[in-house]
C-alpha cells in the first residue's frame, strides 16, 4: 500500500507541479526581457514629454523671429546702435530677450538693437558687436547651412556657442528683405530668464503632479524645477534643450523611478508565482491525503473482509465437524455427546454474536439503528454483564471483578445497547491481555456524568494510535494483532452507542501496562 501511495504522490507532483515549475522558470528567464520592455515604454513616454517641452520652446523663439522679421525694412534705415521705438515694446513684452543684432550675409556690418532703458556704455556695446562678429565667423558652416535652408524657402533657427564672458545664448536665423537680399539676424537670450518666464508655466502644465521636470546646467550648477526641489542626480532621463545646447531638460517620475516600477512588477510576478505554487502544493497535499485515506480505507475493508471471513469460518468449521460426528453416531458415550453439543452451542452463540455485530454496525452506518431509552441503573446493567462472563473468564484464567458506586442515580439508557458496549470492551480486554490476566468493571460519578469503565492489564495501545482506535475497521498494527481474531468494528460500535446517549468515551492507556475505557452518560438535571 505504501508503495502505491508513494507512486501516486510522485505522479501528482509531476502532473500538477511540473507546469508551475515550468511557468516559474519561464517567468524568471523572461523577467529581464519584460523589464527591458517596461523600461523602453516609460523611456518613450518620457522622451515624448521632453520632446513636447523642446518643441514648445522652439515654437516660442520661432514666433519671436517672425515678429522680428516684420521689422526688417525699419531695421535697415537706422544707424548702428540706435534705439528703435517700434521694437521697444517687443523687448518689454519678452524680458528674457537681451539683444537683437543684424549682420549682412558677408558679416561685414553688425547692427545692434538694444532696449531703451539699457544703460550699457557705447564701449561695452562695441565689445559685444565685435564678439558677435567673431562668433559668426567661427560658425560660418552653420550660417551657410541657414542660407541654404532659406534658399529652399525654409527658415530655421540655429543655436551657436557664445563666448564664456557672456551669460546669454545666441540663436541665428536668416531674414530676407523686400529687395531680395538676405541678412543674418540673431537673438541673444538669457536662458535662466527664459526658463523662469516662458518655460515655467509649460513645465508645470506638463508635470501635473505626476512628473518632476527640470531645466539645469551642470557646469553652472543651475537648476529650475517644475514643482519642488530635487537634485540633478535624481533626474531619470534628460535631453539637451534645443535652443540652449548648454542646458538640459530632465524628467523624473513622482514617488517612484522607472527602476522602482520595474522592480515592483518583478516582485509582484514572483509573489504571484509563489502563491500559485503554494496553492498547487496545497492542492497536491489535499489530493494526496484523500487518496491515501481512500487507499488505507480500501486496505482496512479488505482486512475486515478477511478477518470476518476467518471469524465466521472457525465456528462454522467446528459446528460442521462436531455435528457430522454426532450424525454418523460415532460417539457412544453420553457424556462425550453432551460435550460435543455444548461446543456446537458455544460456537453457534459465537457465530450469532459475530453476525449480530455486523448487522448492528450496518444499521449504524445506514442510520437505522433504533434505541429504546428507559429509566435504568447502570449498576444493574454492569452487574448483569459481570455475572454472564464471570464463569467463562475465570475458566480462561482471568481475575474478573466489579466495583460499583451505589450512589449512581437512575438515568435514561438503552440497557441492551449499553450491555453490548460493555461486552465489546470486555472482549477486547480478553483478546489483548498477555501474561497478566486481570479485568475490572467499575461504575461511578464524574461531574454531571455517570460512568462505566472497563480496565485491563494487557498490552496497551500506543499513543499514536489512540486517536484512531474508534475509527471503523481500524486495528492497531503492533503487538499480537496477527494472533488475535477480530473485525475492527467493536470499538466503533461502542463509540456509536455512547454518542447516541449524548455521552462521551475516554481512553487511558500505556503500552505494556494496560488500558482503561470509560463511558460517561449525562445524568438527569
Amino acid at each position: 500500500m505504501n508503495k502505491t501511495v508513494k507512486r501516486i504522490l510522485v505522479i501528482l507532483i509531476i502532473l500538477i507541479l511540473l507546469p508551475a515549475v515550468f511557468f516559474t522558470v519561464n517567468e524568471i528567464l523572461s523577467l529581464k526581457q519584460n523589464e527591458e520592455v517596461i523600461s523602453k515604454i516609460y523611456s518613450n513616454q518620457l522622451d515624448a514629454i521632453l520632446y513636447s517641452v523642446n518643441q514648445y520652446s522652439e515654437d516660442v523663439v520661432s514666433d519671436w523671429a517672425s515678429k522680428i522679421d516684420k521689422f526688417h525694412d525699419d531695421l535697415s534705415n537706422f544707424d548702428d546702435v540706435r534705439i528703435h521705438s517700434s521694437i521697444d515694446s517687443f523687448y518689454n513684452q519678452f524680458p528674457s530677450l537681451s539683444i537683437i543684432f543684424v549682420a549682412d550675409s558677408a558679416n561685414n556690418e553688425i547692427k545692434l538693437i538694444v532696449k531703451k532703458e539699457d544703460d550699457n556704455s557705447l564701449n561695452k556695446l562695441d565689445e559685444f558687436k565685435k564678439s558677435v562678429k567673431n562668433i559668426i565667423s567661427e560658425n560660418q558652416l552653420i550660417v551657410n547651412r541657414l542660407l541654404t535652408y532659406k534658399k529652399a524657402g525654409y527658415r530655421k533657427l540655429e543655436p551657436i556657442k557664445s563666448d564664456t564672458t557672456t551669460d546669454v545664448s545666441i540663436l541665428l536665423f536668416i531674414e530676407e528683405t523686400q529687395e531680395g537680399t538676405r541678412r543674418i539676424t540673431g537673438m541673444a537670450i538669457d536662458p535662466k530668464e527664459f526658463t523662469y518666464r516662458i518655460l515655467s508655466p509649460k513645465l508645470q502644465e506638463v508635470a501635473q503632479q505626476e512628473f518632476l521636470i527640470s531645466v539645469f546646467n551642470r557646469a553652472e550648477n543651475y537648476q529650475f524645477n517644475s514643482s519642488k526641489d530635487f537634485t540633478i542626480g535624481e533626474v531619470q532621463q534628460s535631453k539637451p534643450l534645443w535652443i540652449f545646447p548648454d542646458y538640459q531638460i530632465g524628467i523624473s517620475l513622482v514617488g517612484q523611478t522607472t527602476e522602482d516600477l520595474v522592480q515592483q512588477r518583478a516582485f509582484t510576478n514572483i509573489l504571484l508565482i509563489g502563491l500559485l505554487t503554494i496553492v498547487l502544493i496545497l492542492g497536491v497535499w489535499i489530493v494526496y491525503r484523500n487518496i491515501k485515506k481512500e487507499v488505507e480505507l480500501a486496505q482496512i475493508k479488505s482486512d475486515f473482509v478477511s478477518n470476518v471471513s476467518h471469524e465466521l469460518r472457525t465456528p462454522l468449521s467446528l459446528i460442521s465437524m462436531f455435528s457430522e460426528t454426532l450424525e454418523m453416531d460415532r460417539i457412544k458415550s453420553e457424556e462425550k455427546k453432551k460435550e460435543y453439543y455444548s461446543i456446537i452451542s458455544q460456537e453457534a452463540n459465537r457465530l450469532s454474536k459475530i453476525v449480530n455485530s455486523i448487522l448492528n454496525f450496518s444499521k449504524m452506518e445506514a442510520g437505522k439503528r433504533q434505541y429504546n431509552f428507559v429509566d435504568s441503573y447502570l449498576n444493574d446493567v454492569a452487574e448483569n454483564v459481570y455475572h454472564s462472563y464471570k464463569f467463562h473468564l475465570e475458566q480462561k484464567g482471568f481475575t474478573f471483578s466489579i466495583v460499583k458506586d451505589e450512589s449512581i442515580p437512575i438515568i435514561k439508557i438503552d440497557e441492551e445497547a449499553i450491555s453490548e458496549a460493555i461486552v465489546n470492551l470486555v472482549d477486547n480486554a480478553v483478546k489483548y491481555s498477555d501474561t497478566k490476566k486481570e479485568i475490572i468493571i467499575r461504575t461511578g460519578i464524574e461531574n454531571n456524568f455517570s460512568f462505566i469503565e472497563v480496565e485491563d492489564k494487557g498490552i496497551g495501545i500506543p499513543e499514536k494510535d489512540q486517536k484512531k482506535i474508534f475509527d471503523k475497521f481500524f486495528r492497531v498494527s503492533s503487538g499480537n494483532i496477527h494472533n488475535v481474531k477480530g473485525s475492527g468494528i467493536g470499538l466503533s460500535i461502542v463509540k456509536h452507542i455512547v454518542d447516541a446517549h449524548k455521552g462521551k468515551i475516554e481512553l487511558s492507556s500505556e503500552v505494556g501496562k494496560g488500558s482503561k475505557f470509560r463511558m460517561l452518560f449525562p445524568m438527569k438535571k
